[in-house]
């Protein structure tokens, strides 16, 4: 199979699986005919459910004793594999047709390490509920239409193996079998630190199972967040709670304690240095100042999802049972972020439910580090950076 002129190097698919027949089932009906496939079943309650799954559409079966996490089940799959591409699949996924032909034509750059489509939500006719219209627009799977690099210092930071196609060579000593999350982002920075390449290429969508209750989109999120303390550790100073420039910075926190001169100040020095910036572009006093705007606003955005992730419970006695000034801070706080996420996306949702869903997910991530962060004896990633100056 071709895309262009370009052959399709051979690739093996491996997809870990622990439960959930039907997911699996789904998931390898639209794997059939692509590429041979590996299913490492990382054990389950019913083995025997899953292996005639995997035997009803041809499936090669590796059966784990005893569960090791996705890590674990994916090593194990990868030392089967001969092929020059891996593809890395969850049991939770649907492909699109030609999925594979339209990413792999991208390793014909030696450079190329990794390629990763976009994870979207499995699209329904209609979403159930305020949640399920609420993880149609916000899955932290799905990373932006914006194709490019993906690394700790690009705008796309990292892909889930969700869905991932990898050179077998790149993957070198496989997934960290001790991180039962996060550990797709380890192996993604790692190969970055060799010199690899990873593209993110979100014109091919592959297609993820989301939650479908409250509580169960809070577990994951909780889930998730545990795994900011160990990368913090394999992954030092990559992981802050917030990265904000230190002039935006202090004209949010002057604002938000109630000293409007000093915020005033602060944003005029900022709106000087803008400016001087865009005379040497070639840009007038207007776009000066709407560049000074934008930052503030979105360092304020920052600083509030800060707040509520690093200090979430706190933030949310004080808008129960503060002094009034102090109730009105902490409510922007919280509802800032959301807010204005909401009127970017436009989402099928009223902005009260989107808002109260996104403010229960950023505080149940929150829950989730604060817990990586006492269990590994690390405060790394409850540590906000300040810029001094712009970056090169």
């Amino acid at each position: 199979m071709e895309d262009g002129a370009h052959p399709r190097p051979a690739v093996t698919v491996v997809v870990p699986a622990r439960d959930r027949p039907e997911l699996l089932d789904r998931c390898l009906s639209s794997l059939d005919d692509t590429a041979p496939v590996v299913v490492v079943d990382d054990g389950s309650d019913d083995p025997d459910t899953i292996a005639a799954t995997c035997a009803a559409h041809g499936a090669r079966l590796l059966a784990r004793a005893t569960p090791g996490g996705p890590a674990a089940a994916r090593n194990d799959g990868v030392a089967l594999v001969e092929t020059e591409l891996v593809a890395f699949v969850d049991s939770d996924c649907v492909v699109a047709p030609r999925w594979l032909d339209q990413l792999t034509w991208l390793f014909a750059d030696p450079c190329v390490g990794a390629v990763a489509p976009r994870v979207r939500p499995v699209p329904q006719a209609k979403p159930k509920g305020a949640v399920g219209r609420y993880g149609a627009f916000r899955s932290p799977l799905d990373l932006g239409d914006e194709e490019g690099r993906v690394g700790p210092t690009e705008r796309v930071r990292y892909v889930p193996t969700a869905a991932l196609v990898v050179r077998t060579v790149a993957i070198g000593d496989g997934f960290d079998p001790g991180l039962q999350v996060g550990e797709d982002v380890n192996l993604l920075w790692r190969l970055v630190d060799a010199g690899w390449e990873v593209r993110y290429v979100p014109g091919v969508v592959v297609h993820h199972h989301e939650p479908s209750s409250p509580w169960a989109l809070l577990r994951r999120r909780a889930r998730y967040g545990t795994s900011a303390a160990p990368l913090a550790q394999r992954h030092p100073r990559l992981l802050p709670l917030a990265e904000v420039a230190l002039l935006p910075a202090t004209t949010v926190v002057a604002a938000f304690s109630g000293h409007p001169v000093a915020a005033f100040a602060s944003q005029v020095t900022s709106t000087l240095n803008a400016l001087r910036q865009a005379r040497s572009l070639g840009f007038g006093a207007l776009q000066a100042v709407r560049w000074s705007l934008t930052t503030t606003l979105w360092t304020g955005v920052g600083i509030s999802r800060a707040a509520t992730v690093g200090a979430g419970p706190l933030v949310v006695a004080e808008a129960i049972l503060g002094r009034r000034r102090w109730r009105v801070v902490a409510l922007l706080l919280l509802a800032l972020p959301p807010l204005v996420e909401w009127w970017q996306r436009r989402p099928p949702l009223d902005p009260v439910r989107w808002s109260v869903l996104a403010m229960a997910d950023d505080l149940a991530y929150g829950v989730g580090v604060w817990r990586g962060c006492l269990r590994g004896r690390t405060f790394g990633p409850l540590v906000p950076v300040v810029r001094t100056a712009r970056r090169a």
